[in-house]
């Protein structure tokens, strides 16, 4: 049975559902042929010309490179660069990149566009010599039409200027240049709009869920068109090898005008649903086809196909029951996160994006905020495929600034198209469950300012009315009930730092929904005993869950004798980065990171580390966002005999602690002691234990040795095999041990490495934000015996052997296969 019904130009279609194992005959077209990788064979040059544009330059001095790219990273920090530490004392400017290929004489009938995922920033991009369009905002994604001005059977020039030559515009590392993906697209003059497919699940139980997919489509033909649209939905579950699909069959077309743009309805009902969760975050895949009346005979191709994964879930927010997926309560265990990735600066690699995830999935994030801007594709695609759920972020500001040169330049111009653009790319993704129209807003005082919440929200809302929409606000002053109404703006109210108003607040606005957006690493477990108290109050998102550039020295730990104060209190070079993360750059959880997890999660229950003793001369100071720097050591020369202080963290009733198997002491660690125990202990070198006890039972024990003096390097990849695409990552941790294994936590070697095989370094790392050594490199000395170095694939197999030398020491060696 059908039904077709036009409302105001919509075209629904009612359809019943034809349900059958996958698997038949029929040829399937691959949604990749409309979509062609345009990373390779760029050119590129520092500086500015208005001659850069010009098919006839010669660029052949120019240098040759693959995308993604960030020109900032591979230059030295200074400190007085105009990005001053907000920026990480990086070099900025303006870049110019070019490409030449070669349009088919084939593609003449179709329309070809180009998609960028993501330029900083102020992207002006030229097709054989002719300016076609610009993108101020660095991080939005964009695509153009180049198809009226092609050379179709010839050789075509594509340029694109980047201007990110205007200091201060951002408050962080935004790195420079064509930083993510690049993809050329070839559709049919009749095919789906840029985004066009949106799906919802509007109605969802145990028994039965209702997907709601809509298609926009467009006619880019001069005649009259008569087509079908077919959707079949199938899934592969992530334990499992079933695959069920259900395709929707419709047979009185769709009538599309020349140059008309209409959208198309399908409500498609599945039968026993699989729910997305963090825990099971299972996909389903949505084919849309275009199929033109009378040309495409039984096993042809349809002329347009896209293809989204997205899952079926329901999420709902009140004051009363929090946040509950799929009607069961969670908690946000949150974190906030930038977007550059460490040694890589902002190069957006697949495997860089994917790993980020993992790292804070593993670290027991459950949540993460993607501070202050729309993140990567490839991120977004992770979170979904890992359970990780998103706060899909705008901007940092509006009509205010906060440096010269950031949005607020360009908000009244371009707020509705980047927003747009945001919420029209990223809804299908499961794993986002807010969208943020902003940070720490700095006209928030002012009534226009809920104005123009009011607006930001409602341009969401329009596209998208199935998430809520929050912002983060703050102040550390007595005005904070002046925020009820810009609060009231909003869905959620975000709280940055200020979570201690909560129960006045939740007294004074009983049906205010609060999420801490921000929060100070230090206040773990206040925060997280607001969250199990009260339901008004959904979680927690720390600031931050990984190291990242710029923003320089906001949560280091002050020496004596060096600069004290807060990091917009100085130039603090040679910082030039952040420190506040409880994930460092090469991926090394910190203590704070086992703390926040043990609280929120219950596959971590004992965690010991050893708190830095101050220097003789004076004492070590914190910054509002740091931490005391505390270390799985139990090294430290020349302090035998000294006290020490301990820290283990236990979700045990009580803990015990022994050196050299002597038990030193026994305390609680329940809630009232916060988890937590601090022993103080003479130290003499050895082996320290500490031992969760419970029901008067030693259950588990974690233990730290003393190192001997470094010898060996060892080198351990996340993963042996990477593919030969000229873009896989191989990150290969190194450890500078004793001839035991022992990792020696204070060895800060001067290494050297050299890659034989299809591969090349592309970043070092060792996670000191002090250390201004360059990333791109083929050195770098060890920082607390660890190291970090990425090796990139090229288009050829083969093994790739790694190695790593440093003098005194033996020579570490590791070798991955780069398959097809």
């Amino acid at each position: 049975m059908k039904m077709i019904k036009d409302i105001k130009g919509i075209v629904l279609f009612m359809l019943f559902t034809v349900i059958g194992i996958a698997g038949n005959n029929e040829k399937k077209p691959n949604s990749a042929d409309r979509n062609q990788l345009f990373d390779f064979d760029w050119k590129f040059t520092l500086g500015d010309s208005s001659e850069n544009s010009s098919i006839n330059l010669d660029d052949s001095s120019w240098r040759k490179l693959d995308l993604p790219h960030d020109w900032s990273i591979e230059g030295k920090t200074e400190k007085n660069n105009p990005s001053e530490g907000d920026g990480g004392f990086y070099p900025m400017g303006i870049g110019w990149y070019r490409k030449n290929f070669e349009v088919p004489k084939e593609w003449k009938d179709q329309k070809v566009s180009i998609y960028f995922e993501g330029v900083y920033m102020n992207a002006e991009v030229f097709v054989n010599g002719k300016s076609i369009g610009m993108q101020p905002y660095g991080y939005t994604s964009i695509e153009y039409d180049l198809t009226p001005y092609l050379k179709f059977g010839k050789q075509n020039i594509i340029a694109v200027k980047v201007d990110n030559s205007k200091q201060k515009n951002s408050r962080w590392y935004s790195g420079s240049g064509i930083y993510r993906h690049v993809w050329l697209k070839v559709k049919n003059a009749i095919h789906i709009k840029n985004w066009g497919v949106s799906i919802t699940t509007p109605k969802v139980t145990n028994e039965k869920a209702s997907v709601q997919v809509k298609t926009m489509l467009k006619n880019e033909t001069e005649n009259l068109q008569i087509i079908d649209v077919s959707t079949t939905i199938s899934i592969k579950k992530v334990n499992g090898s079933n695959t069920i699909s259900m395709s929707t069959g419709n047979g009185l077309g769709v009538s599309l005008k020349a140059g008309e743009e209409k959208e198309i309805v399908q409500k498609i009902e599945v039968e026993k649903p699989i729910l997305w969760s963090p825990e099971t975050p299972d996909l389903y895949k949505a084919e849309v086809q275009i199929i033109k009346r009378g040309e495409i005979k039984d096993g042809g191709l349809p002329v347009d196909v896209v293809t989204k994964n997205f899952g079926i879930r329901t999420i709902e927010f009140s004051a009363e029951n929090g946040f509950l997926l799929n009607g069961k309560k969670i908690e946000l265990n949150g974190g906030c996160v930038h977007h550059d990735n460490g040694a890589l600066g902002v190069a957006a690699y697949d495997r860089a994006e994917v790993r980020k995830v993992e790292l804070l999935k593993a670290a027991g994030f459950n949540a993460l905020r993607t501070s202050h801007n729309p993140p990567s594709e490839v991120f977004l695609d992770a979170c979904d495929r890992l359970g990780v759920l998103v706060i899909d972020e705008a901007f940092d500001g509006w009509r205010e600034k906060k440096t010269n040169y950031d949005y607020a330049s360009i908000f009244d111009k371009w707020w509705k198209h980047d927003v747009e653009s945001m919420v029209l790319r990223d809804r299908n993704h499961p794993s986002i469950i807010m969208w943020s129209i902003g940070n720490e807003i700095i006209e928030r005082k002012e009534p226009a300012a809920v104005e123009t919440a009011k607006m930001l929200a409602n341009a969401v809302r329009n596209i998208d009315p199935t998430r809520p929409v929050t912002s983060a606000m703050t102040t550390w002053d007595n005005s904070w009930e002046i925020f009820d109404p810009l609060m009231a703006a909003h869905d959620v109210a975000g709280y940055n730092y200020q979570l201690h108003h909560a129960r006045s607040d939740h007294a004074r606005v009983p049906s205010r929904i609060i999420v801490q957006t921000e929060s100070y690493p230090k206040d773990a477990f206040s925060n997280w005993n607001l969250v199990q108290k009260y339901n008004y109050i959904i979680g927690d998102f720390v600031w931050t869950a990984m190291d990242y550039l710029g923003e320089s020295g906001i949560g280091r730990y002050v020496y004596p004798g060096k600069p004290t104060g807060e990091h917009w209190e100085g130039n603090l070079y040679p910082w030039h980065g952040a420190y506040c993360g409880d994930v460092d750059l090469i991926g090394w959880r910190k203590p704070i990171s086992h703390y926040r997890s043990m609280l929120y999660n219950n596959n971590e229950k004992l965690y010991m580390a050893v708190r830095e003793p101050n220097p003789e001369n004076g004492e070590i100071k914190l910054t509002l966002w740091a931490v005391w720097p505390t270390w799985e050591s139990w090294t430290w020369p020349g302090l035998e005999g000294k006290n020490i202080e301990v820290e283990v963290y236990s979700k045990y009733p009580k803990v015990r602690l022994y050196l050299n198997n002597k038990v030193i002491d026994e305390k609680e660690t329940c809630i009232a002691q916060e988890f937590k125990a601090t022993f103080v202990v003479p130290y003499a070198s050895g082996e320290l234990k500490a031992v969760g006890i419970e029901n008067n039972k030693e259950v588990e024990s974690v233990l730290l040795k003393t190192a001997q003096q470094a010898s060996k390097i060892k080198l351990t990849a996340d993963r042996n095999e990477i593919t030969a695409d000229g873009q896989d990552l191989s990150f290969i941790t190194i450890e500078i041990t004793d001839e035991n294994g022992n990792l020696n936590p204070n060895a800060a070697n001067q290494l050297t490495f050299n890659v034989s095989g299809p591969g090349i370094i592309v970043g070092v790392d060792n996670a000191n934000l002090k250390d201004t050594d360059l990333y791109v490199s083929n050195k770098r000395k060890t920082w607390k015996g660890k190291a970090l170095i990425i090796v990139k694939s090229t288009k050829e197999t083969g093994s790739i052997t790694i190695g790593a030398n440093s003098e005194g020491l033996s020579a570490g060696i590791v070798t991955i296969e780069s398959i097809k």
